[in-house]
């Protein structure tokens, strides 16, 4: 992982610095449970691949929980990391089902440094293309009660 940049947009607080260090433990240890105490209850995700944005703290740690699994694999890595104010600006790169992905996770945390904002943009569009083939199946098995990646069943069945 690259080093953080101070921005322009204003000095980090540590509040913030912290939220960022927490969001790379979740995705470190692949573990959404750690969501519940960095996510606000007001939490906001919108999806590369879904119009609307996806309001609440249960609908963000859905999305997030999912994208983990997706994108989560061993190829997954941040290759750079702008942290300024409220804000960081996160670069990836992974691998789907052989196809890579680079792409950008675009956070905003409150003074207390918990997530209240979490945008993602892909690239390029076979990679949106197969990660949302991938979200689709998973988040349809999550919400029909599965608790696993039907990818990793060989089902996308519950």
């Amino acid at each position: 992982m690259a080093s953080r940049d101070a921005g322009s947009a204003g000095s980090t607080s540590d509040a913030v610095a912290s939220g960022v260090d927490e969001w790379h433990r979740v995705v470190a240890t692949r573990d959404a449970s750690l969501l519940a105490g960095l996510l606000a209850d007001d939490a906001v995700f919108y999806s590369p691949v879904v119009f609307r944005a996806q309001q609440g703290k249960a609908l963000t740690t859905m999305y997030l929980a999912g994208a983990m699994q997706v994108l989560g694999n061993d190829t997954f890595t941040y290759v750079r990391e702008v942290v300024a104010g409220h804000d960081a600006v996160l670069e990836f790169t992974s691998q789907v089902d052989g196809v890579t992905v680079n792409g950008v996770d675009m956070i905003r945390f409150d003074d207390a440094g918990r997530i209240v904002e979490f945008k993602v943009m892909l690239r390029p569009l076979k990679g949106i293309e197969k990660v949302r083939e991938r979200m689709a199946e998973l988040l349809a098995h999550l919400s029909a009660g599965g608790d696993s990646d039907p990818a990793e069943t060989g089902r996308a069945d519950p």
